[in-house]
């Protein structure tokens, strides 16, 4: 992994010009610095990709093990009909890359597991879920918990998005958020417009974190609806039963 661990150049300073003011030269540095794991190059993985980059993050990998299809083209807005039956993964790091050609973009075609998620989520700082199921939701928990590493969640369906952040020993797990998965027997409708705005929440709370700012879904489920334009805060509790983080090795 390329890590980025100097000053910043007149190239960066003219970049990210209008975003200075906000997180001063040392907030960039850190920035460029840092490096995330993005899991799932979908409909909310590619805003997270593009947000992260454009703000300068400086490494990024991005797992997937997908091929686009023409069906993804509602939401997933790294892609267009000639990069159907290429590898999301790779179409995305070479588009982010475009972008951003100053930070690093590792692609990693491969399907989340038990075998390789440690290998998935080696060396970052903060880890991405921007998947569409909740068994591999659970087991990036899971990740995340015994590496000790941040997770922004999120996930979407129809007009309703929500959001959760992790901090190991810190907060509140997914497992303790949503214990038990919602029963879907077919693929749930995304109007694209709901996994953008989700995206760009994550990207958000991802910089917050990396800029060492309290997260805003940290013990809480932020709740978007996007029929009536509006968010709800659901207030969480660490459950010391839970199949997640219950056992936490500090105990809190």
């Amino acid at each position: 992994m390329q890590r980025r661990q100097k000053g910043l150049s007149d190239r960066d300073r003219e970049r990210y010009l209008r975003q200075l003011p906000l997180v001063g030269e040392e907030g960039q540095k850190r920035l460029l610095d840092a490096s995330v794991c993005i899991v799932g190059a979908g409909g909310l993985g590619c805003p997270v990709s593009l947000y992260l980059a454009a703000a300068g993050t400086g490494y990024i990998r991005i797992v997937d093990c997908d091929i686009v299809s023409r069906s993804n083209l509602n939401r997933q807005v790294l892609y267009g009909e000639g990069d159907i039956g290429k590898s999301k993964a790779g179409v995305a790091a070479e588009k982010v890359g475009t972008l951003n050609p100053d930070i690093v973009i590792e692609p990693m075609e491969v399907s989340l597991s038990g075998d390789n998620g440690s290998t998935v989520a080696d060396g970052v700082d903060i880890i991405v879920d921007a998947l569409d199921n909740y068994p591999a939701r659970y087991l990036l928990n899971k990740i995340a918990l015994e590496k000790d590493i941040p997770l922004v969640h999120a996930a979407v369906t129809g007009y309703f998005g929500q959001l959760l952040t992790v901090l190991p020993g810190r907060s509140a797990c997914l497992r303790c958020a949503v214990p038990h998965p919602p029963e879907i027997t077919t693929s749930p409708p995304v109007i694209g417009v709901t996994a953008g705005i989700m995206g760009c929440m994550q990207a958000g709370e991802t910089l917050r974190i990396l800029l060492g700012d309290e997260p805003i879904a940290r013990d809480a489920l932020m709740v978007w609806d996007g029929k009536a334009g509006c968010w709800e805060k659901i207030c969480i509790s660490r459950d010391p039963e839970c199949p997640g983080c219950g056992s936490w090795r500090n105990n809190g």
